[in-house]
């Protein structure tokens, strides 16, 4: 069974990370939120659910208006072959999530197997605030950068920060 947002504000409690969440129309897309972000403080992000051709599972997270050029990001990534969207289905059994929930809060889902890389665009990263669904995209909850790392580790995972936007790679990040 999945961890329930009361799981994960649970979870991220007690490992003493202090979070805001707004609770807001379900959003599926970067476009349906935008009127959200001036409303939100700290950089909007989205999350691609990707997998390569050996199967290994990586969630990329970017700001919401990067460019990801999917075709070449395996080079970054260190994927074999080039990378596509894994499967709603799949989504829903590594993660937890339905399409249009997807965030690096669901690694709460991932604890046990570890299957999903996580990589934070190294242009996200420079953003003090960082915004994510709760788990469900009925919200949006505000974290500090320093506490997402903290989260992601407490998952078991150390997240991959690398330059995958175009915007970072233009930035030399």
């Amino acid at each position: 069974m999945p961890a329930t947002r009361a799981d994960l504000m649970a979870f991220l409690d007690a490992l003493g990370i202090a979070t805001t969440t707004v609770e807001h129309r379900p959003v599926f897309t970067v476009a349906e939120g935008l009127d959200l972000h001036e409303a939100i403080p700290g950089a909007h992000t989205r999350n691609l659910f990707v997998k390569d051709k050996k199967g290994r599972l990586f969630l990329i997270v970017v700001l919401a208006d990067a460019t990801v050029d999917l075709k070449q990001a395996h080079h970054v990534l260190g994927a074999q072959g080039r990378v596509s969207f894994g499967s709603a289905e799949q989504l829903m059994e590594v993660l937890g999530v339905p399409p249009g929930s997807v965030t690096p809060f669901a690694l709460i889902n991932d604890r046990a197997a570890r299957r999903v890389t996580p990589v934070f665009d190294a242009a996200m990263m420079r953003h003090p605030v960082l915004n994510y669904h709760p788990l469900t995209n009925d919200a949006t909850t505000t974290i500090a950068r320093d506490d997402l790392m903290v989260f992601a580790r407490a998952c078991g995972h150390e997240p991959l920060v690398l330059a995958v936007s175009d915007e970072a790679k233009a930035q030399g990040l």
